[in-house]
């Protein structure tokens, strides 16, 4: 007759066999979540179908890889130039453009699109518009620009005395001296450039998504909290775990520690109704090892990466699924309304 195992001996085995879980099933377990447990609402613009659930968390410890999706292809490419387009304070897309990276494009288009549906500027086509950008840097000057966004925020926020806060610069100079402390936030969230609260014409194209990030050093361990108050779970999602990780191993680097643990905190999470078949296909797939990614050692300061300075290595993913991209933002003016304290 055999004996049974306490319960208290179990546990350890299940706790061992629960740590050897791929890190990118946290991804996958909240898609499921979502289509599961979502309430379903619409989208401001469009209409669209939303699921949605709100207040999740992922974590990735960076020393077991680097958490680019692997039950897609997902665009590292476009990852890295978008978050040196943030760290150079630039808010203008012809960076992008001129890179080949058109993840912002729809935002300025939409705005150029309002006036031409009004008969103010030339007719042309998202492309058209784009090609212009890249061609023309008059044009280029006058539409490419999103607003006080996140490099902005992040490199160059407007003081009440008229200065220009570096708040990133802050951060690293603050870890750097003092690792034991707990204040060190980055904020985009700026209530002077978002929608009805900004003067007229002076709104961000869309209020931050990654709204503020913290910076924590444990052990000789560089980590970082993302708050992300809205998160595109199918499309976004997946180019903010990478993005924010890679930022996680930038700043380790730059303060001179290891890189630690990047923690995803996610405030409306949510899937569009034209992504579900989408997620139906990415769930169904088993994750493959994360990749790799060096950075060149050399590089000590911020504001000296450059697109060389990464490479990935043994990145082998599933093939991408297509989505289209959810233009959300903007507000009526008719709720305009004067939100000065008098």
């Amino acid at each position: 007759m055999t004996a049974k195992i306490p319960l208290t001996l179990r546990k350890p085995r299940k706790k061992a066999m629960e740590n050897k879980r791929h890190p990118e099933y946290q991804y996958l377990d909240l898609l499921k979540d979502i289509m599961d447990n979502g309430f379903e609402k619409h989208e401001f613009n469009s209409g669209i179908a939303i699921r949605s659930v709100f207040g999740r968390m992922m974590r990735f410890d960076l020393s077991k890889g680097f958490p680019l999706l692997t039950t897609k292809k997902v665009f590292m490419r476009g990852i890295i130039h978008e978050l040196l387009w943030f760290l150079h304070g630039e808010t203008n897309i012809k960076y992008l453009v001129d890179n080949d990276v058109h993840i912002w494009d729809e935002w300025p288009y939409k705005e150029y699109k309002k006036k031409m549906e009004k008969g103010e500027v030339t007719v042309m086509t998202q492309d058209e518009f784009i090609n212009k950008i890249k061609n023309e840097a008059d044009f280029a000057k006058e539409w490419g620009e999103l607003g006080p966004v996140y490099g902005r925020q992040w490199r160059k926020w407007k003081a009440s005395d008229g200065r220009e806060i570096d708040q990133l610069a802050w951060a690293i100079e603050k870890t750097k001296k003092y690792p034991d402390r707990k204040h060190v936030v980055v904020s985009a969230w700026n209530p002077e450039y978002v929608y009805e609260m900004a003067l007229p014409g002076a709104s961000m194209a869309i209020p931050p998504c990654h709204t503020l990030f913290n910076i924590n050093v444990t052990n000789g361990k560089l980590s970082l909290l993302l708050y992300q108050r809205s998160a595109d779970t199918f499309l976004g999602v997946p180019f903010n775990i990478a993005s924010y990780s890679l930022l996680t191993m930038i700043l380790a680097q730059v303060c001179g520690y290891e890189a630690g643990e990047f923690v995803h905190m996610l405030g409306d999470t949510h899937i569009y109704g034209n992504h579900y078949e989408q997620v139906k296909e990415q769930m169904s797939r088993e994750p493959r090892p994360f990749p790799t990614i060096k950075i060149n050692p050399e590089v000590k300061n911020i504001d000296d990466f450059k697109f060389e300075d990464f490479t990935l290595e043994n990145y082998d993913p599933h093939p991408p699924i297509k989505g289209e991209i959810t233009v959300v933002g903007g507000f009526n003016e008719k709720d305009r309304k004067d939100f000065t304290k008098k």
